[in-house]
């Protein structure tokens, strides 16, 4: 199956690219970031008419996120939970399913996370970020207890090392690559997490975000900060991983591209 994950920068303007991509794509799990829509405003007919349960949660123009699964092989997801309950806050930014295949025994947890951007180093907004992720630690400490099969996708906004930059003398100790954000990324994966895309060999100069500005994606001037986390159960069934560039080709595109992890179970 296929655990994929997409930050659309707004799914109004994004809606057909997504239901294309899900039409020849067909991933078994997509965790959508970004969503940027109020509850009564998502789409949800077009994405169940596309073949996928959806659970979702958003706000008016930032934020939102969204977690959609195969209807025709899964059941529809039980025990959502929205944001972090060790973090009251008011902003979209976590959602949580259990999934139940239609046939077989057993059950994942899968969480789609839009973690904050953070701004600038040492700013109140990268305060935030740090408070933010490190409560989302100690609630993932939880659910992994729980949960031996969990996948933890979304926009990390944190490029986990130098391979993951395009120039890392431009970006060394900026946001998004600073040494106190991939610390904590650090701390997430010591919980027994294992970053999907390194499992496997990959190409170099591979990314996940280019800017809109100064022609950043067709430069390949990018950064992998869209990130599939594996539980270990779920690392060791994992047996492909990368990232799909075709949709940030298109006209008006996110600045992300979908990232995947394909898993046998």
């Amino acid at each position: 199956m296929r655990i994929a994950s997409w930050n659309v920068n707004s799914l109004r303007v994004r809606l057909p690219h997504l239901l294309n991509w899900l039409a020849t794509a067909r991933p078994a799990m997509l965790g959508l970031q970004e969503t940027k829509l109020t509850d009564d405003k998502f789409p949800k007919d077009e994405i169940q008419a596309a073949g996928y349960h959806v659970v979702f949660a958003g706000q008016p123009t930032y934020n939102g996120v969204a977690l959609l699964v195969d209807a025709v092989h899964f059941q529809p997801p039980r025990n959502v939970q929205i944001n972090n309950p060790r973090f009251p806050d008011d902003q979209a930014r976590l959602i949580a399913a259990d999934l139940h295949a239609k046939q077989g025994t057993g059950a994942m947890r899968l969480i789609c996370g839009y973690i904050p951007n953070g701004s600038e180093v040492g700013s109140e907004k990268f305060d935030y970020k740090r408070r933010w992720l490190a409560a989302c630690a100690a609630w993932l400490k939880q659910e992994l207890a729980n949960n031996s099969r969990l996948a933890f996708v979304g926009d990390f906004n944190i490029a986990p090392d130098d391979r993951d930059v395009h120039d890392p003398a431009l970006w060394h100790e900026k946001i998004l690559c600073s040494t106190a954000e991939r610390q904590h990324l650090e701390e997430l994966l010591k919980l027994g997490l294992h970053d999907a895309y390194r499992l496997h060999e990959q190409p170099a100069q591979q990314y996940s975000w280019w800017d809109y500005r100064e022609a950043a994606f067709r430069r390949n001037r990018g950064l992998r900060i869209d990130l599939i986390l594996l539980s270990a159960e779920l690392a060791a069934a994992c047996t492909a991983s990368g990232i799909d560039p075709g949709p940030r080709k298109l006209e008006k595109p996110s600045d992300h591209t979908p990232v995947w992890a394909d898993v046998r179970l």
